[in-house]
């Protein structure tokens, strides 16, 4: 990269420690450029408190916030709810869907202005380097792409703040509460410190850890119960109100949080080969995943629901692997968009010290017919008919066992 020829650059900006300090390592590096912030509105809260004020004192020549919440919630999460994709069998995606809805309004951003470049604070180590890559090489396929990790001197998150000290850049975080936090609508995590060995056990108690809830042990003696109802997959109603998707999981987060649910502990593998391990709160989608797929148990046939179970896992693995914007994504997503035709109806979950527990499940489109599974004495079903069927089903079965014993093996 000629850095001479980098007069503007637009910045992927959290007003974060990472983020904090690129401004002006930017303007020192890259000729004193123009650097333009780019904040995407995904659920932060008070973390966008004051960073206009921030960014511009540190060297921004101006800040977008783009309100990215309604287009997160009904273009990225519902989707991967409805494919029922967790990744590793735990986690719930939160950041992982959330880079690439950020990553696309700032490549936007960035031909809008006619930048030269676009930069992001993530880590040469970890995942959303190429979430975030991946997404502006679909929207912005010519785009210079500079990466401060990938080329500076700082190697650790305390020498960071060396540098934010040393030029008077204001940080939300000391030595002594430095954990990796990424927040939005759907979640919480939390890396780095004592979580960086995995004998240790996450301080679920401890004062100012947990931001989104509390730990099961502080949740109340009385459970509390939620109905959820889904319109062809898509959640429309809690506790028979209408609700607007990004409400209806802020009032989740509220239920699941005061309850203690969404708690994970979790080794996980990342993208680029190694073991890291981190500790999410996601209280509001714990109980909508469990919602759809108690629906789904009576709304969707065997062979359905049993091959759903594959494309989730590989659906789980592009979305954490950042390639949302792929052929192979959106045919999956065609696919499950096709299975929930008949997903409607409502859902009663019981929210108690952690746990998420079935409490009733009622369709109109379901598949579960009483008088089929019935134990009593029935009319619709002759159990004589099993019978043949074992028979058929198990000659191969009959066929290889009369091989071994001819065969004396």
């Amino acid at each position: 990269m000629d850095k001479s020829k980098i007069k503007k650059v637009v910045l992927a900006y959290s007003g974060g420690l990472d983020t904090s300090i690129i401004i002006p390592w930017l303007k020192e590096n890259y000729n004193n450029c123009e650097v333009i912030a780019v904040s995407g509105d995904v659920g932060q809260g008070t973390e966008l408190d004051g960073l206009e004020e921030k960014a511009i004192k540190t060297g921004a020549s101006k800040l977008y916030i783009e309100d990215l919440k309604k287009e997160f919630v009904e273009e990225f999460i519902f989707p991967t709810m409805q494919a029922g994709a967790v990744y590793e069998g735990e986690y719930l995606l939160g950041t992982s869907f959330a880079r690439p809805v950020i990553a696309k309004r700032i490549a936007e951003i960035a031909l809008a202005e006619g930048a030269d470049a676009i930069c992001h604070g993530c880590t040469g180590k970890g995942n959303d380097q190429v979430r975030f890559e991946l997404t502006i090489k679909a929207f912005a396929p010519n785009m210079q792409i500079i990466a401060p990790w990938r080329e500076w001197d700082i190697k650790s998150r305390d020498e960071e703040i060396d540098y934010a000290e040393a030029h008077n850049i204001p940080l939300k975080i000391n030595r002594e509460t430095n954990y990796s936090k990424d927040k939005n609508l759907w979640h919480l995590s939390h890396e780095g410190m004592d979580l960086e060995d995995p004998a240790n056990e996450p301080l679920y108690n401890k004062p100012g850890f947990l931001e989104l809830g509390v730990s099961p042990e502080q949740a109340p003696d009385t459970p509390t119960y939620v109905t959820i109802h889904f319109e062809k997959g898509v959640p429309t109603m809690l506790n028979g109100e209408k609700v607007g998707s990004v409400e209806l999981i802020e009032k989740l987060n509220e239920l699941g949080g005061a309850n203690g649910i969404g708690l994970v502990d979790l080794v996980e593998n990342r993208l680029v080969g190694m073991k890291s391990r981190g500790v999410y709160e996601t209280p509001g989608g714990t109980i909508l995943y469990r919602a759809h797929k108690v629906l789904e148990t009576i709304t969707l046939d065997r062979d359905t629901q049993h091959y759903k179970e594959l494309v989730a896992s590989k659906f789980s693995e592009l979305v954490y692997y950042g390639q949302w914007y792929t052929p192979l994504r959106e045919a999956l997503t065609a696919f499950v968009d096709k299975t929930q035709e008949n997903v409607t109806g409502d859902v009663k979950l019981k929210l108690y010290k952690g746990n998420v527990i079935n409490a009733g499940v009622t369709s109109p489109c379901s598949l579960y017919d009483p008088e089929i599974a019935t134990f009593d004495e029935d009319e619709v079903y002759d159990q004589n008919d099993s019978a043949g069927f074992i028979n058929l089903f198990g000659l191969p079965v009959k066929v290889y066992a009369a091989m071994k014993a001819k065969n004396n093996k």
